[in-house]
């Protein structure tokens, strides 16, 4: 993968996650109407509350963006990757498995997918060393 496309990359999910943890911390409701999702209003709390991590994991992805922008930090970006991997694993592991214990609705599968792919990305792109382009 070219730095660019790194770079790309870390844009997309950084702006896709920070948008989406603020929006749930500010209006849960609202987030997850857009979503196409249901929550009771006693739960709103609790979704705020998660929120705060899916905002931390934008913040995380933005400055992988940083990093590969300005050329440096391979080995810092490389931790991103492993850390927002770990986290996005557990999330989709947790989300499929509430969704066939059927305590999530269906709809939840769309971050599960995300979370997913995410990690398949980061992964592969650990093993074979995308990262390399950054530090040039």
């Amino acid at each position: 993968m070219s730095r660019l496309g790194i770079f790309g990359y870390q844009l997309l999910t950084g702006i896709s996650d920070f948008s989406t943890g603020a929006m749930l911390i500010i209006a849960p409701a609202l987030t997850l109407r857009l979503m196409h999702l249901d929550a009771p209003p006693i739960t709103l709390v609790y979704v705020s509350f998660i929120g705060a991590f899916v905002l931390s994991v934008g913040l995380a992805c933005l400055y992988g963006a940083l990093l590969a922008y300005r050329k440096v930090g391979r080995t810092k970006l490389e931790v991103v990757w492993l850390l927002t991997a770990f986290t996005r694993a557990a999330v989709a592991v947790f989300i499929v498995a509430q969704v066939m214990g059927n305590a999530l609705e269906a709809g939840w599968a769309m971050v599960a997918i995300f979370d997913g792919v995410c990690v398949v990305i980061q992964a592969m792109g650990l093993r074979k060393g995308w990262l390399a382009c950054v530090a040039r």
